[in-house]
């Protein structure tokens, strides 16, 4: 519950960080830290994010004592593709072709990008031991950092160069205040085997792949609308999908922190089967908070652009949000409920082709649909992207036999959040604010709660009932 928290917290710290950055920003510079970042989201991905991925699925505590050579592999590897990627960006500065784009945004965005892995990396080390005050501790000095720095930075001189150098310091920060804690007695540089480090990045090859392909989307549609329109409209169409991806992670990530390690715990000590059926039901709790999520936020939507998104982006903010929701919960879907299946069983490769089969329907999209005034056309073809790749992923899910959800659970979210957008739908005249976004807040979560309450949807009754019952036990 602690490690839930406290990624809420940093998922909430993240999204206040978006919203002050864009506001100081303005349309036409966000829109220039939008594609940065982007950037920084495919880099990150395609050098670093196996190793986090192989930390959470083969390192624990009893690894850690027994195995040193995963966390000794995992460390060498990292200090070698770092020192890859600084040569190869010296490279390209003296000899490579000038781009469309700032230079100094590109050369920030592959530092953040190394600076991003490694504290991902070590997150991931944290969570798989379960070391849940280290863990806070890591988070929050990275946050205060964070608001600090990258807000500060800004706030003062409203440039996207100085907020990503405030990204770094606050990232670099951290974890040098937290090193003496981070590192690993057992696993010295000599316990490091080439042939484990390829292991480890062959199972996370897929993954690393089909997460590439999620993170080319927003790149190359980025890209597409500061070329047809400019920067202001991209930084309009990215701060839509940047907060509304947030937000999704913060829901995903505090619950896949927690159910994703059970599921490894189950496979590690009960083997198979009970691992299956643990992500069997974890899925039917994904789908118990993504599905209310995605369908509340588009019923409050007002009342969150008066309240909460920049003067400068109203409007245009709430209409890409919309167009973009399905696509936003199917990724959610994809990355904590439906992945899963293929990680515990180690047979990773049908992400790819899921991943495949999305960026496709984009791109047919992509030529099908009128252009407009706006970027709207860009913004269904990319939710078409996810989509797809959502229905494409649950095909291939299929083939390895998992244990799905009961159709009880499945269709008692269903008619749970119908439940609540009835309720919600009888207040859309109420003139937006914050009386009636805390009213719609209340009425949903108690419309979809009582509900889910009396389903007991994936057994979630029981597990509140049974969690009331220790707190009244006496110590």
């Amino acid at each position: 519950m602690k490690v839930m928290l406290a990624f809420l917290a940093n998922s909430l710290t993240n999204f206040v960080i978006g919203i002050l950055v864009a506001k100081y920003l303005g349309p036409g510079e966000y829109g220039r830290f939008a594609i940065a970042f982007s950037i920084v989201g495919v880099v990150q991905t395609a050098l670093f994010d196996w190793m986090r991925l192989a930390a959470t699925r083969f390192y624990s505590e009893k690894v850690r004592e027994n195995q040193p050579v995963v966390r000794a592999s995992l460390d060498l590897s990292f200090v070698v593709v770092t020192c890859g990627l600084a040569l190869a960006t010296l490279l390209y500065a003296l000899f490579g072709p000038k781009l469309d784009f700032d230079s100094t945004l590109i050369l920030l965005a592959l530092a953040i990008a190394a600076v991003n892995g490694l504290f991902d990396y070590l997150i991931a080390l944290v969570r798989a031991r379960f070391e849940d005050q280290l863990f806070w501790r890591l988070v929050l000095g990275k946050n205060v950092l964070s608001l600090v720095l990258t807000g500060g930075g800004a706030f003062l001189f409203h440039s996207a160069a100085v907020a990503m150098e405030g990204v770094i310091a606050s990232l670099l920060g951290t974890v040098i205040a937290a090193r003496a804690s981070l590192t690993d007695r057992h696993a010295q540089s000599h316990f490091a085997r080439r042939n484990m480090a390829a292991t480890l990045a062959a199972y996370s090859a897929p993954i690393v792949a089909a997460h590439l392909i999620y993170q080319a989307v927003p790149l190359a549609t980025r890209a597409v609308v500061a070329d047809v329109f400019d920067f202001a409209e991209t930084g309009q169409f990215a701060l839509a999908f940047d907060l509304g991806m947030r937000a999704i992670l913060a829901l995903g990530s505090a619950l896949d922190v927690l159910l994703f390690q059970i599921a490894v715990a189950a496979h590690e000590n009960h083997g198979d089967d009970e691992a299956r059926w643990q992500v069997g039901r974890n899925m039917a709790v994904v789908l118990a908070v993504l599905l209310p999520g995605c369908v509340g936020v588009y019923f409050i939507m007002p009342s969150i652009e008066l309240l909460i998104v920049p003067g400068q982006f109203r409007g245009p903010f709430g209409h890409y949000l919309s167009l973009l929701l399905p696509g936003l919960f199917s990724m959610g879907m994809i990355l904590f409920a439906v992945n899963p299946v293929f990680q515990i069983a180690k047979k990773t490769g049908p992400m790819i082709a899921a991943a495949l089969a999305g960026a496709l329907a984009g791109v047919v999209l992509f030529f099908l649909l009128p252009w407009g005034e706006d970027a709207s056309n860009l913004a269904l073809a990319q939710c078409g992207v996810y989509v797809v790749a959502l229905l494409a992923t649950l095909a291939f899910a299929a083939r390895e036999k998992p244990i799905w959800p009961r159709l009880r659970d499945l269709g008692a979210s269903v008619a749970a959040t119908l439940g609540m957008a009835g309720a919600l739908a009888s207040m859309q005249d109420l003139a937006p604010g914050f009386v009636t976004l805390v009213a719609q807040i209340c009425v949903g979560a108690l419309a979809y709660g009582a509900l889910t309450f009396v389903f007991d949807t994936a057994g979630l009754r029981g597990e509140l009932m049974g969690w009331a019952k220790s707190r009244r036990q006496p110590v």
